[in-house]
């Protein structure tokens, strides 16, 4: 009764409206007049008084509102909604009202701020560069725009990244925080070349001036009252961001306005009249001139329900499993554990908790399932039984036990499998040992100890052998990870014996031909760069004894001899047995004469016997004789099993799963040649390969039932394949389930925390106290009802740790408009009806040979509908891609107007094109430049793709130049660095002559000549590690912008939500001095610095240098240690010697210095010292 009325009790607060004190308060603003403050909270816009009191609730949608401003008299609010599917500007009355559009683009429209005149609206987007820009062509970098406040034309304002714009009160100048890169913008702590600067930018004149140009954050800037000083937020003094100021005559003398301690302050903001206005820890503040700050006693009501969301599902499914006889599959989705039938759509949920299960399976018996869960905030191992034995199966279920296996709340066990007979359960622990737990004596025991796999995601590929004496398993054998290799290893322990052992990447091991050979998938033959991706893979065949290879070479004339063979033996070998089987039973029947009249109690026993074997019918069935030839003991041969590995596909493609029928006569797999995943089937004796069924799916797994029929197994669709006939038949689940989204939030909050605890690449957590820091940012979780809002407390949480490749990310599933794109680009500074093209884009709609659109044209109309100075061109090409579209067109030069009809393309289609444009002009201007001396290759990705079109272009059309510029800028990484190292350091040794002609030099598949690397601070992971190795292996010169140090791998894990995803940094990159490359930014002397230019280099020069800093803790005390490494050069035939001079300055103050004398040979010394501080 007690539960109950607990129960009632929370229903109850729960529908009441009541006061709360919120957190998380996000871009507030404080009004013009300094009355009143704007902030968002759960999604919605609030305004507050200034000095405290209970918010207003602005917007009601169930929409999410964000980046609220205030227009100059302080009547209207701007702000940016995604009500229509993508984030496009709104305005509104300041208390409140019917909000109006203002934009159409399906780019993410984010408001700045109003014009001091209040006409305009500033936002950032991003919609188009303009035409004569040389930026590189991303989404990820936004131009500056203004709308009309009444609404009609975007004009652009600024084709770079201009973010928080801030006007001065004469409208002439304004400052802005500029945006260089990919880095997630709520990373903290770091002082690289990406990190944001305040610039100011003249309207008049068009001139741009860095105010801050240093190595550390400064975002945010405002005017103050008067217009000769700003303020803005910093990361300097090597804390966390909080208020500075300074005078516009002399920035470089700058101030504290605030010291918070630990966590950053955001959002700023400032009266007319000076006030201050900034969140910190979730909270607002108000700050006069010359006062300390003071907190903004906010209190709001709402009427927030509990989200118990009611969500159905029938596709999703992250993981799945067939039971063995084939009527049952058991799939995850969202996290839970659901059975549905193969015959008919009835469905079961299984699990019902706001924790993530995953890895479930079947028994042997059909009855029971196991799966592993995090409900506890560790991975443990749970069954489920079906309790009453009148219920046949679990759809139809009506009690369902559940267990859990090995308690703890250290270990960690996952991906559980049964053995074959059932008795014992393999699972993996702790994320890389392989352990076996006999089920009735509740003992485990070691298979693996963990030494063999480096993979922190929690598990790898693993299989009983049908014997269950055996694992077939995917393991690094070389210590060559991530380059695993297929083995086998005893049931009871022991090493691991490599069937591959090569330096390509094979796994997904599985035993087929009654585990007589293991097929696995290797890139062994279809392996085309190093790159991260882009290898394709072929299915193999590993034989475990001679005889199975044998029969497998044989013809299918000469197997299907060996077959009747075969079956004459058996056939004479059962009526042996039979009459073996005849004779004993006389002689049993003589024995038993007599006894006929035995007591009712050997009757009773006997009943019993026969009760028990008939109530067990159902679950068990009569074994086979298949089935007993699979509890057969298998026969390994480990001699020469390396020249026992058979391909089996004839091309190497980009492979899903792969499976053998039960005869083993066919292999089924997926492979993706064109665009998704089609079931592809080759009959290994005739070796006849054709495509069975075109699916164009996504990855999907394949397994057999103990029939041999073929389950297609995946996300988007779930099959059944007739063994026979291979037809195909859907089966169709309905999943449905209450899902608490707040606790659901909690869970995968926890898991994040355990993941980073688990994963991330540097153990000592980069010196944060990662417990503390969780309780600092879980806080604010019942303050948090929305993706949007979890995703920034992930990146603002994750953000702490100071590295790269981190932070939440939210895709929202919208069905809003989608901006179409005509393959133009037009003229900003055009001001009459319509829009006038400035180029046309090479291989877009209007680049055909009937077209008479050409730059200075102008689009009047779309299908008929008027562009004039009230509208935009965006309402018009919304979801036009792929359809005929009416342009009507005007060419004020020749006075003509005509009509064309074409297919506008998408964005993404867009970009390509921009991309393919960008890297012409480039190489144009490098032909250019050097008169056509040097050769120009862009890399766009560090993967196969790319490799392939650099290698093509520089020992194809660029093979007879003299040196090559390798352009890295804007990459975002992959894994390419040794296949560049290999291609570009070429040293030729010597030339092939034909008939004294000189035909080729050697080697002939690398670049033998001199080249240059061209680098930005818009690089990124695998693009700072690739200029890394070209310089320290002194392949060539490096050029351009530093690039922040941000060379780690990335694990981007998918949570139970689908649209959430975030990262861990999960593998560093250390250099033999112990430091990690993670952080370090590349600086050098061959180029630019900065604004930095160098005019001269003497003869006798300092070549390049590397700081490394460190902290080190000795007897709880915390010392800075800096590391100076630097390389001289001398080109002269003076060795005198050299004398250095090093300071370490704290500000102005020297608070280390050191001369000392270094050798002045020829060509290169090093110079090396540490300081400890």
């Amino acid at each position: 009764m007690k539960k109950l009325i607990t129960s009632l009790a929370l229903v109850l607060s729960a529908l009441s409206s009541y006061a709360i004190t919120p957190l998380w308060m996000r871009d507030a603003r404080i009004s013009p007049d300094g009355s009143e403050i704007v902030f968002c909270y759960k999604g919605d816009i609030y305004k507050v008084p200034a000095q405290g009191g209970t918010a207003v609730q602005l917007t009601t949608q169930t929409s999410y509102e964000a980046n609220p401003v205030w227009s100059p008299d302080g009547k209207q609010i701007a702000f940016a909604s995604d009500r229509n599917g993508n984030f496009d500007l709104f305005i509104m009355p300041a208390d409140g009202g019917a909000a109006r559009r203002l934009t159409y683009h399906s780019a993410s429209e984010i408001p700045s701020t109003f014009t001091p005149d209040g006409k305009y609206v500033f936002f950032s987007a991003s919609i188009q560069d303009p035409a004569s820009s040389a930026l590189f062509p991303t989404g990820a970098m936004t131009e500056l725009y203004k709308v009309p406040v009444a609404g009609g034309r975007t004009e652009q304002v600024l084709g770079t990244p201009a973010e928080l714009v801030c006007f001065d009160k004469t409208g002439k100048n304004f400052l802005y925080q500029d945006r260089k890169g990919f880095e997630d913008e709520w990373r903290k702590h770091h002082t690289s070349s990406i990190t944001r600067d305040i610039w100011l930018y003249n309207t008049q004149t068009g001139k741009h001036t860095n105010l801050t140009n240093r190595g550390g954050e400064d975002r945010n800037p405002v005017y103050a009252p008067d217009g000769n000083a700003i303020y803005f937020l910093s990361e300097r003094d090597g804390g966390s961001f909080n208020v500075y100021t300074f005078s516009l005559n002399t920035p470089q003398e700058v101030k504290a306005m605030t010291t918070f301690k630990t966590h950053p302050v955001r959002f700023l903001s400032v009266s007319d009249k000076g006030t201050l206005c900034y969140t910190y820890d979730g909270e607002l503040y108000t700050q006069k001139s010359g006062a300390r700050p003071e907190k903004v006693k906010v209190e709001l009501v709402r009427d927030d329900e509990q989200q118990l969301a009611t969500l159905k599902f029938s596709q999703g499914a992250t993981s799945a499993s067939v039971s063995p006889d084939g009527k049952q599959i058991a799939f995850i989705v969202r996290g839970d554990v659901f059975v549905t039938s193969t015959d008919y759509a009835t469905t079961k949920q299984i699990t019902n908790t706001p924790a993530k299960e995953a890895a479930v399976s079947f028994a042997p018996d059909n009855r029971t399932l196991v799966y592993a869960s995090e409900r506890t905030g560790n991975w443990q191992l749970y069954t489920a039984k079906i309790s009453r034995k009148e219920d046949p199966n679990f759809p139809n279920a009506t009690l369902i036990e559940e267990e859990v296996l090995l308690p703890s709340k250290t270990v960690e066990r996952a991906y559980p499998q049964y053995s074959p007979d059932g008795k014992e359960l393999a699972f993996i622990e702790d994320r890389n040992r392989l352990m076996v737990l006999d089920l009735k004596t509740k003992k485990v025991r070691q298979v693996t100890d963990g030494s063999t796999w480096y993979n922190t995601g929690g598990g790898f590929d693993y299989e009983w052998s049908p014997d269950g004496k055996w694992f077939t398993l995917e393991f690094i054998g070389n210590r060559h990870d991530p380059y695993s290799d297929v083995g086998i290893v005893s049931a009871q322990g022991g090493a691991i014996t490599n069937l591959t052992n090569s330096g390509y990447i094979s796994g997904a091991p599985r035993w087929v031909l009654d585990g007589n050979a293991i097929l696995f998938q290797t890139e062994r033959y279809g392996m085309r760069a190093h790159a991260s991706w882009g290898s394709q893979q072929d299915v193999m065949l590993v034989f475990l004894n001679q005889d199975a290879y044998d029969r497998y070479r044989l013809s299918k004339e000469d197997f299907e001899l060996l077959k009747e063979f075969e079956k004459e033996q058996k056939k004479a070998k059962e009526k042996d047995d039979e009459k073996t089987k005849d004779a004993k039973k006389s002689k049993a029947e003589k024995a038993d004469k007599g006894n006929v009249n035995k007591g009712k109690a050997d009757k009773s026993k006997a009943d019993k016997e026969k009760s028990k074997v008939d109530s067990s019918k159902d679950s068990n069935q009569d074994e086979s004789a298949d089935d007993k030839a699979d509890q057969k003991e298998l026969l390994v041969e480990l001699n020469c099993i390396e020249d026992r590995i058979v391909r089996l596909t004839p091309n190497s493609s980009d492979l899903g799963s792969a499976i053998l029928s039960k005869d083993g006569e066919d292999l089924y797999y997926f492979s993706a040649f064109e665009d998704g995943y089609d079931l592809w089937k080759m009959n290994l004796r005739e070796k006849d390969t054709k495509r069975l069924h075109k699916l164009n799916t996504g990855w999907a797994s394949l397994m057999l039932d103990k029939k041999g029929d073929i389950f297609l197994l995946g996300s988007r669709m779930i099959q059944k394949m007739d063994a026979k006939s291979d037809a195909l038949k859907s089966i169709s689940y309905q999943a449905e389930m209450k899902m608490d989204l707040a606790a659901e939030r909690e869970t995968m909050f926890d898991h994040v925390y355990k993941q980073y605890q688990k994963r991330f690449y540097n153990v000592n957590m980069h010196g944060v106290d990662w417990d503390a820091m969780t309780n600092a940012y879980r806080k604010f979780l019942p303050h948090i009802d929305n993706n949007y809002d979890f995703a920034e407390l992930l990146s603002e949480w994750l953000g702490e740790l100071n590295v790269s490749h981190t932070g939440g990310r939210y895709s929202p599933k919208g069905k809003g408009d989608v901006t179409s794109n005509l393959g133009l680009l037009f003229d900003w500074n055009y001001q009459g009806k319509g829009m006038q093209i400035a180029e046309v884009i090479e291989k877009g709609p209007f680049d055909h040979s009937r077209t008479k659109v050409k730059a200075g044209c102008i689009i009047e109309k779309i299908n008929g509908e008027e562009i004039t100075l009230d509208n935009d061109i965006t309402c018009l090409l919304n979801n036009k891609a792929g359809k005929k579209t009416l342009i009507s067109i005007y060419n004020p030069q020749s006075k003509e107007r005509w009509e064309e009809v074409v297919m506008p393309v998408t964005n993404g289609q867009l970009n390509g094109l921009l991309y393919k444009r960008w890297v012409k002009q480039r190489a144009a201007d490098v032909e250019k430049w050097s008169k056509g001396r040097l050769g120009y290759v862009h890399i766009q990705s560090m993967g196969d793709d790319s490799f392939r079109t650099v290698y093509s272009d520089i020992l194809g059309k660029y093979n007879n130049c003299e040196g090559i510029v390798i352009d890295t800028r804007f990459n975002g990484g992959g894994r390419l660095h040794e296949d560049i190292e290999i291609l570009f350091s070429g040293q030729k040794y010597f030339t092939q002559v034909v008939r004294g002609r000189e035909a080729c030099d050697m080697p002939s598949r690398r670049w033998n000549k001199p080249s240059i690397m061209l680098q930005c601070e818009a690089n990124y992971s695998n693009a700072h590690g690739t200029p890394w190795v070209y310089k320290h292996q002194k392949i060539g010169k490096l050029v351009g912008m530093p690039v922040p140090g941000t060379m780690t791998s990335v694990s981007w894990e998918t949570l139970q939500d689908p649209s959430l995803v975030f990262g861990i940094p999960i593998i560093g990159y250390r250099l033999p001095d112990g430091s990690y490359l993670e952080n370090q930014d590349m600086w050098w002397f061959a180029g630019i610095i900065r604004d930095v230019s160098l005019i001269r280099r003497p003869k006798h020069h300092m070549l390049d240098w590397r700081i490394v800093s460190d902290l080190v803790m000795e007897q709880n005390e915390t010392t800075g240690k800096i590391c100076l490494d630097a390389v001289f050069e001398n080109h002269t035939e003076d060795e005198t010697a050299l004398t250095v001079e090093m300071e370490v300055m704290d500000g102005e103050q020297v608070i280390f210095s050191e001369s000392r004398e270094i050798s002045g040979k020829k060509g290169e010394t090093e110079y090396v010292t540490e300081v400890i501080l």
